[in-house]
C-alpha cells in the first residue's frame, strides 16, 4: 500500500498549462458573448415599461377620449432602481443616463402618443432609444447593444 501511493504522481507542469490556455480561450470566446446577452435583457426593462405606458395611455382614453401628457394623470410609476429614462410630452421619469440627450421623438395629442425610453447600457457614446405609440408599435430607434 505505501508503494503505492508513492508511485502516484501529479499533473506535470505541460498539463496544467494547456489546462490553463484552453480555460482562457474559452473565456475569451463566452464573455464577450455573455456581455452581449446581458445588455440585451436590459433593453427588456424599456420594453415592459413602455407596454405599461401604452396601456396606461389606453385606459385614459377609453375613460376621457383623449390621450395625455401626464405620467400621473394615467398612474405610470417606476418603483425601484431603472435603468431607462422615460418620456411622454411634457412628463418625464428618472434620471438622464450621462451622455444621452432628451428625445424629441415623445409627444401627445388628443388622437395619439408617442412614449421615449432612453438609456445608455455599455457606457460608450451611444444611448439606447424606445418608442411605443398608440398603435402598439415598439421600435428600438438606436440600438446601444452591438450584435
Amino acid at each position: 500500500m505505501v508503494h503505492a501511493i508513492r508511485n502516484r504522481r501529479g499533473f506535470s507542469l505541460t498539463e496544467l498549462m494547456i489546462v490553463v490556455a484552453i480555460i482562457g480561450i474559452l473565456a475569451v470566446i463566452a464573455i464577450p458573448n455573455f456581455l452581449k446577452y446581458q445588455a440585451r435583457a436590459k433593453q427588456s426593462e424599456a420594453k415592459h415599461n413602455l407596454v405599461a405606458i401604452h396601456a396606461s395611455e389606453l385606459a385614459y382614453f377609453a375613460e376621457k377620449n383623449t390621450y395625455v401628457a401626464d405620467f400621473n394623470a394615467i398612474g405610470f410609476a417606476v418603483t425601484g432602481s431603472q435603468l431607462y429614462y422615460y418620456e411622454l410630452g411634457t412628463s418625464s421619469s428618472g434620471t438622464l443616463p450621462p451622455g444621452c440627450t432628451a428625445s424629441t421623438l415623445d409627444n401627445v395629442s388628443a388622437t395619439g402618443f408617442t412614449a421615449v425610453a432612453t438609456a445608455n447600457i455599455d457606457g460608450d457614446s451611444t444611448c439606447d432609444v424606445w418608442t411605443i405609440d398608440e398603435k402598439k408599435t415598439l421600435l428600438n430607434v438606436t440600438n446601444d447593444v452591438a450584435l
